[in-house]
């Protein structure tokens, strides 16, 4: 019996942001998708003689890129938005461990649930949460995040989390929020066993995510990253956020993060890290020398007052850089388009001043920069045949963009656009900017609820 032909969805019309290698655009061309895989991309008219063309859409007024890709989020802390909204880090995690000690797994999927829908309906098409805050007898919580990504239809990496070093061992979290060594070791290698796929096209997959220098033993750090590399996972934690980071490695450890971290295993082309704000010369050369990725999170890093990554430095450097949301407790509004905006914006405030980024580096970023350092390069981040049909259509005619000529220079230096369409895996997820997947009023009423239920446990504590 003959195979099937997948079914097709044609896109004509449109201005078209490859963010290939060459940064190949068109005007006006058109997206053919086969199934879930992207079959052609070109200017002018889709290939004549196409069967199986189940959906053929006229893009005229649109942009189509490659879905924006997010490579830092902590989605329990949904619930715990707006709170310590004048605070450093160290003083806002201080505020805020003694409440996220309380989650549980309900808590846990409904923020979840909320995380992936504000992103989702602004373009994300593939997701990653750290996850690092087990109290005993919460849950499953690793089952609980990745059932909602999984519901919602996006692309997920979870990075599983952990953590050793509490206040009694001079770190920041109470002591009851933290897991043993051994515990978080055992339940890491379980959740790689049991939740990630390595083939191509994978929707979920795992990495080991010890905290950070701060919220963890170096025997957590030195043994995880000899978990992750047994097991061919990748490797994701917090690095050179804060000066108060650097000034604890250095009185703790005899040295700077970066050099710390590189003791412990932890520089490599396996390893992406957030943040990455107080990097030097040397730290920086560093990374690039290893193929050790970065988490750029502009918005949380001016929330929390952490300060300008240096990523013009590392992109020169060779550095893989991508895009993070970070927490919604420190990034309330929750979505990745603001991050291509400041990404752009607050590294002009650095030294490079107007030659820091623009826009096209910006939506490089959150695209393809996002897709290496997940390890999925190869699958997602440029729309090229072949590759995995992951992309998003932009509606750039409304009166928010349309006095702006050029497509890409409106969708990163204006408004949010509309998402007319986003497709992950070849499957709407998102249609005339509203979620096709889930009902979006019941996880605001479910996170609204969850949050107040949160509050009032903590506050009984």
């Amino acid at each position: 019996m003959a195979a099937t032909a997948a079914a097709r969805t044609v896109i004509e019309n449109v201005a078209i942001a490859t963010v290939d290698a060459h940064d190949t655009e068109y005007a006006s061309g058109h997206v053919v998708v086969a199934g879930n895989r992207i079959e052609s991309v070109g200017a002018g008219k889709a290939p004549e003689g196409l069967t199986g063309a189940e959906r053929r859409i006229d893009g005229t007024g649109h942009l189509v890129t490659p879905g924006l890709v997010n490579t830092h989020h902590h989605f329990y802390q949904w619930i715990t938005r707006g709170v310590a909204t004048d605070h450093n880090l160290f003083d806002w995690l201080v505020a805020l461990y003694p409440t996220w000690a309380r989650i549980d797994e309900q808590m846990v999927r409904s923020a979840a649930q909320g995380s992936l829908a504000m992103m989702a309906r602004g373009g994300v098409t593939t997701a990653m949460d750290h996850h690092y805050v087990f109290p005993q007898g919460s849950g499953d919580l690793s089952s609980a995040v990745i059932g909602a990504a999984s519901e919602m239809g996006v692309r997920f990496t979870l990075a599983r989390g952990s953590m050793d070093r509490s206040k009694k061992d001079g770190g920041l979290p109470p002591d009851f929020a933290v897991e043993t060594l051994e515990g978080a070791l055992a339940a890491t290698e379980a959740t790689v066993d049991q939740h990630h796929d390595a083939s191509f096209g994978a929707m979920t997959q795992v990495a080991v995510a010890p905290c950070s220098p701060f919220s963890v033993s170096t025997e957590l750090l030195k043994q995880g990253a000899e978990l992750a590399r047994r097991k061919g996972v990748r490797l994701h934690t917090h690095g050179s956020e804060t000066v108060e980071e650097e000034q604890f490695c250095k009185e703790l450890f005899g040295m700077g993060p970066t050099d710390y971290f590189e003791s412990t295993g932890w520089l490599g082309d396996d390893v992406w890290m957030a943040h990455c704000v107080h990097m030097n010369d040397s730290d920086i050369a560093a990374f690039a020398r290893t193929g050790t990725g970065v988490a750029h999170c502009p918005s949380s890093n001016a929330r929390l007052a952490a300060g300008i990554a240096r990523v013009p430095d590392m992109l020169k450097a060779g550095v893989p850089v991508g895009l993070g949301v970070d927490g919604t407790a420190s990034n309330e509004s929750g979505e990745l388009h603001t991050e291509l905006r400041n990404a752009l914006l607050i590294n002009r405030l650095g030294a490079h001043r107007e030659a820091a980024l623009n826009a096209r580096q910006a939506l490089r970023l959150g695209t393809y920069g996002g897709a290496q350092v997940l390890g999925r390069a190869a699958e997602i981040g440029s729309l090229e045949p072949g590759k995995l049909a992951d992309l998003v259509l932009w509606k750039m005619d409304t009166l928010a963009h349309a006095s702006i000529a050029d497509p890409v220079t409106a969708l990163v230096f204006g408004a949010a656009a509309p998402v007319t369409l986003s497709l992950v895996n070849g499957r709407t997820v998102v249609e005339d900017n509203h979620l096709t997947t889930v009902d979006e009023d019941a996880i605001a009423r479910s996170t609204r609820d969850e949050a107040r239920r949160l509050a009032q446990i903590a506050a009984r504590a």
